[in-house]
């Protein structure tokens, strides 16, 4: 187990390293397309070239697209030399290209239209935009937590009903427990990619399912399994997810209200037309980017409070403290993850509180501290 942190130790590292280096990359990027002039040469050929607000979503292919080329060789490293490296993916090279394709088809098949929207908003609330675009958000996210496990995620896995008759019931009698209504409970071929392990539900209302990935269903006792589960059936319990929205939502709609106010004397300052035209996306990127990276920390510090609360009545819904410790340990080892990361670390980066914190939690309530009843009491 010591062996085995201290390459969950040094993977973590190397992917924090690798974040920095792509996080400098990419203001790197930003900043040379403002301060060369290419922003605004750009965008002037591309008004001239469509109509608003196709020359914005044409902006956006040019600048993704160049950011895609650029950090190719870090994406090909974090996403499958390294993983392979440290023994956690089963995936091709084919399949990792396949999977990327698809991944910026789909993003460029939801973004483009949604920049154009953003920008056409630009134009027609000059001032306000920032109101009625963080209340479009708001619908968004509730409608792609919706659809996304039934039209997005198929697109990358392979899904089927599970296929063991006592660990469906054992579920789904947890999830009655629970007061969750599901459509059932399906398995997930995860092994094509990786060899890390989870569960959990997806999908929000008539969309929500309980999810197994097949890497979990070898090694692990149907009492953990279960344990995991009640973890995910927490978060529903805690109204988690529609709770995570309006916290996410509020910070969004704080982005657009700053970005309203600094953004135009900003683009005056680099000597572009205007916020609504096509030479500004750089910097409305940069900008965004720039708040989540600010944001990261509230937002985690928020995941983890809710995540430990979710371990808590995750005990009380399974009742069975020990499964879920041993669960966490499993699939910290499986899944190569720190135990007990240094403290700036978990404060900056997770959205989970430390492994090792979990588990020594659950394991209390496993064993907890005996308690003198009589004369003695007194003395503590």
């Amino acid at each position: 187990m010591m062996d085995r942190q201290q390459e969950a130790k040094r993977y973590a590292r190397l992917r924090r390293r690798l974040w920095l280096v792509e996080t400098g990359l990419f203001l790197a990027h930003g900043l040379l397309w403002l301060l060369s002039g290419f922003a605004r040469q750009a965008g002037e050929a591309w008004a001239q070239a469509l109509p608003f607000p196709l020359d914005v979503m044409g902006m956006a292919v040019l600048f993704g697209g160049g950011w895609v080329l650029l950090s190719l060789p870090l994406d090909f490293y974090g996403g499958f030399l390294l993983p392979h490296r440290f023994g956690l993916s089963t995936q091709t090279h084919k399949g990792w290209l396949a999977d990327r394709l698809k991944a910026l088809g789909i993003g460029a098949l939801i973004g483009l239209p949604l920049i154009g929207g953003l920008y056409l908003a630009f134009r027609r609330w000059p001032q306000t935009w920032w109101l009625p675009v963080g209340i479009f958000w708001v619908f968004f996210a509730v409608l792609m937590t919706q659809l996304a496990p039934v039209l997005l995620a198929p697109l990358f896995y392979r899904f089927r009903p599970l296929e063991d008759p006592e660990l469906i019931s054992r579920l789904t009698h947890l999830a009655a427990r629970a007061g969750v209504r599901v459509r059932g409970v399906f398995t997930v071929d995860m092994s094509r990619r990786t060899r890390a392990a989870n569960a959990g539900l997806m999908g929000l209302g008539p969309t929500r399912r309980i999810v197994v990935g097949d890497t979990l269903l070898q090694g692990y006792t149907p009492e953990e399994i279960e344990a995991i589960l009640a973890h995910e059936l927490a978060h529903h319990l805690h109204r988690d997810i529609p709770l995570g929205l309006v916290f996410g939502s509020s910070l969004n709609l704080l982005g657009f209200f700053i970005g309203a106010q600094l953004l135009p004397p900003l683009i005056r300052g680099l000597g572009l037309p205007g916020l609504d035209h096509p030479s500004s996306l750089p910097a409305l990127t940069l900008g965004g980017f720039l708040f989540s990276l600010g944001m990261m920390i509230p937002m985690n510090a928020w995941s983890r409070w809710r995540e430990w609360k979710a371990d808590q009545r995750a005990i009380q819904l399974c009742g069975r403290p020990q499964a879920l410790a041993a669960a966490l340990r499993k699939l910290g080892e499986q899944n190569l993850a720190e135990m007990d990361p240094e403290p700036w670390v978990e404060w900056i980066f997770y959205t989970h509180p430390a492994l090792g914190k979990r588990i020594r939690a659950a394991e209390s309530k496993a064993h907890p501290p005996h308690r003198l009843d009589g004369p003695e009491a007194s003395l503590f």
